[in-house]
């Protein structure tokens, strides 16, 4: 990797220009979206071409335990070969040394079978089948979460941070500046750390919750801005931590407010770059159609990968700002899918039904295989929903397992996603609710120790 660093992307260049460079983390996102990998001094890493982990690191619960998903050859963890892609280093600005983060991708023991359980090469597979048509994806991810009072006890409930006021941050201040204002420290902080990393914020917006933050992000490839929310999921805890507090991804932390979600917008370009759900005199094509139909026919199976946890399920609540149904409509945000107001060439479909907690990487894949199934099939939606959505019907799996049941029969779109990703994610995710099942909670307690 001699020169490697001439090659730069010019953030992650200008970081350290004039700087002795320490150390280089050499990263990879498993199932739950958790950075794996191993920090190597610089001039190691200047050395080396690739660098191994077992492919264990997919088959890990996020409590640490194991799913018996390891295949024909038995649990002998074999080490995958991970290599830099070098597009992607970026500094990690909060350390307390000159320090670069690369993420990796990985590949089998002959260095060049993509090892299909791992989530960056899932979204490739997809994005490969939408340009082996012709189609070049294009997402925009909305990010939401919250800012929390540190919380140290799991037993306590999770409370809003206090503000710059010494008061705990306002619920129901969605658009308030003032309420930003409450905690501008952290928000200065995400700006410094997101400009040193070379990310461009579209804008940052307080949402409904107490403490909850919208982050928007430009629109682009669907692997870079993957890379992005990934990167970006771990500068915002780092911000946070700066100024005494926490930030959240969890899809529903605090009882009684909305919860967070990862509303990802998609349009499709064709191989001249023009938008394929515009027409020529700035109609909506079939194909416009054929996407949204794609996401209310398949979108019911992949719910497991954008609610992944039991907790996901509790933002899924009737007339608490996120859907309760695969409804789709023009400007109107009780719809699981809405068509936002756009001029003709920037036409697009957001999809509101992933939360924040999911990996980005497979909830983007998710919903892109869904359009893609939708545009291949060439399926046509329901009719527009008019009104309130929330008085039509629910047609979302109301908890966890349900959503890997209707997952495990999705065969079609396992061949989008891959066999044996799929096969692995349901191991995986159904040792997982075994793990919950295993807690007994503070409700539980309460009502039922002495009364039943």
């Amino acid at each position: 990797m001699s020169n490697w660093k001439d090659a730069l992307p010019s953030a992650a260049f200008d970081y350290i220009k004039g700087r002795k460079l320490d150390e280089v983390e050499c990263i990879i996102a498993d199932l739950p979206g958790v950075a794996r990998g191993k920090a190597v001094p610089a001039a190691k890493f200047e050395k080396q071409s690739e660098f191994f982990l077992p492919n264990s690191i997919f088959f890990q619960t996020l409590t640490g335990s194991w799913g018996e998903a390891a295949g024909p050859e038995g649990w002998i963890e074999p080490d995958m070969v991970l290599k830099p892609d070098m597009s992607t280093a970026t500094a990690a600005p909060w350390t307390g040394d000159w320090t670069l983060q690369v993420i990796h991708d990985a590949f089998g023991r002959d260095g060049v079978t993509p090892i299909p359980m791992a989530p960056r090469n899932v979204l490739k597979r997809v994005v490969d089948l939408y340009h082996q048509k012709g189609w070049t994806p294009v997402v925009a991810p909305e990010m939401e979460f919250f800012l929390v009072a540190r919380n140290l006890d799991p037993a306590q409930a999770i409370t809003p941070m206090m503000g710059r006021s010494g008061r705990p941050a306002a619920a129901r201040q969605a658009y308030s500046m003032s309420a930003v204002d409450e905690y501008g420290p952290v928000i200065d902080d995400i700006y410094d750390f997101a400009e040193a990393q070379g990310f461009e914020i579209d804008g940052i917006t307080q949402e409904g919750g107490a403490g909850q933050v919208e982050i928007n992000l430009q629109h682009g490839d669907p692997i870079k801005l993957a890379d992005e929310v990934f990167y970006f999921k771990r500068l915002i805890r780092e911000a946070a931590l700066k100024h005494d507090c926490f930030a959240t991804f969890m899809a529903k932390p605090i009882q009684d407010e909305p919860g967070s979600a990862m509303h990802i917008h998609h349009s499709i370009l064709d191989s001249e770059g023009n938008n394929i759900f515009t027409g020529p005199q700035g109609g909506e094509t079939d194909a416009f159609f054929h996407f949204i139909a794609g996401l209310q026919s398949h979108l019911p199976s992949v719910i497991a990968l954008l609610a992944p946890y039991v907790n996901s399920y509790r933002r899924y609540v009737k007339d608490h700002a996120a859907p309760i149904n695969l409804s789709w409509a023009r400007d109107n945000r009780t719809t699981g899918i809405r068509i936002p107001i756009s001029d003709p060439a920037a036409r697009r479909v957001e999809n509101r039904l992933a939360g924040m907690d999911c990996n980005p990487y497979l909830g983007i894949a998710a919903s892109l295989a869904c359009g893609y199934l939708g545009l291949i099939e060439e399926e046509r939606p329901d009719k527009q929903y008019r009104g309130d959505a929330y008085d039509g019907d629910e047609d979302i799996p109301g908890e966890f397992r349900v959503a890997l049941d209707l997952f495990d029969e999705a065969h079609k779109m396992h061949d989008v996603l891959g066999p044996e990703f799929a096969r692995v994610y349901s191991i995986v995710k159904r040792m997982e609710y075994s793990e919950f099942l295993q807690v007994i909670s503070p409700w539980e307690r309460e009502h039922l120790l002495l009364n039943v």
